[in-house]
């Protein structure tokens, strides 16, 4: 009988370990700029080592994120769709949406501009050149904030870029990288986030040609998933996570995130 206690000892502790280092870790559902821009490399690591808790990031599409939540996968919503965000919690899914940042969106077009948008500053205005020239449009279409939002210029522009589907407008079905590619690929117009833009790699010539109307503004929200809706969520872990987020702290880390010398996301949690 002693041997066999001896044997069982390591076992026990080694799965209390284990269980507390699951109790420290915390799930993020995220819309996937903010992965693709590389913040989350920045940082988490600073998070980590203030708060002692591990934080996982799935980064999809914002549609997809908030699916995921409501269907009680994560701990913490980290999106970009205004309207959406205030939904998930009217219906309970949050008990409130912070402010977290802010940056904007751009249309990237190539350099040969063939729709002849350049250097506009009305969104909208551009979009009707875009279909009225037939010049190549590549859509994420894939229910996403980014998505979101360019429907919403289609449908201020008057435009009803659907009828068009396969032919001029193309529609990717994917996250911001694969669009940048197809579009970069096929010398298309898209609409992408700034800090997706500015961390892209595979430019070509493409290059910025619509920045600047108000309507492009491109504001973050981060909520902690409601614990009456899904028992699983880890609240404490998950709330401390977001009041750092809003906390001067990291109000500052994501300031200072920086690619090529240029900020990517602008801190808006103090003007609550």
């Amino acid at each position: 009988m002693k041997i066999i206690k001896l044997l069982l000892l390591p076992f026990i502790v080694l799965t209390q370990v284990s269980v507390s280092k699951a109790e420290t870790s915390i799930l993020v559902q995220s819309t996937t700029s903010t992965r693709n821009s590389g913040l989350y490399d920045y940082i988490l690591p600073i998070a980590e080592k203030e708060l002692g808790i591990s934080v996982r990031v799935v980064a999809v599409g914002t549609g997809a994120a908030i699916k995921n939540a409501m269907n009680c996968d994560g701990d913490v919503l980290l999106v970009h769709s205004r309207k959406r965000e205030d939904k998930f919690v009217a219906d309970g899914y949050a008990e409130k949406r912070y402010d977290l940042m802010y940056n904007d969106f751009v249309i990237i077009g190539p350099k040969s501009d063939p729709a002849m948008i350049a250097d506009l500053t009305d969104a909208s205005e551009a979009f009707k050149k875009i279909a009225k020239s037939k010049a190549i449009f590549v859509s994420r279409g894939d229910d996403s904030g980014t998505h979101g939002k360019e429907k919403s210029i289609w449908k201020q522009a008057g435009v009803s870029e659907k009828k068009s589907s396969g032919t001029w407008y193309r529609e990717a079905g994917a996250g911001m990288g694969e669009t940048l590619n197809l579009a970069v690929g096929i010398g298309g117009y898209t609409l992408a986030d700034r800090a997706s833009w500015e961390a892209y790699g595979n430019k070509g010539t493409h290059q910025i040609a619509v920045e600047g109307d108000k309507r492009l503004f491109n504001p973050y929200g981060v909520m902690l998933i409601s614990k009456e809706k899904c028992p699983s969520v880890k609240s404490l872990e998950g709330q401390r996570f977001v009041d750092w987020l809003i906390s001067p702290n990291g109000q500052k880390a994501i300031g200072s995130f920086a690619v090529k010398g240029k900020q990517l996301f602008f801190p808006n949690a103090s003007t609550q």
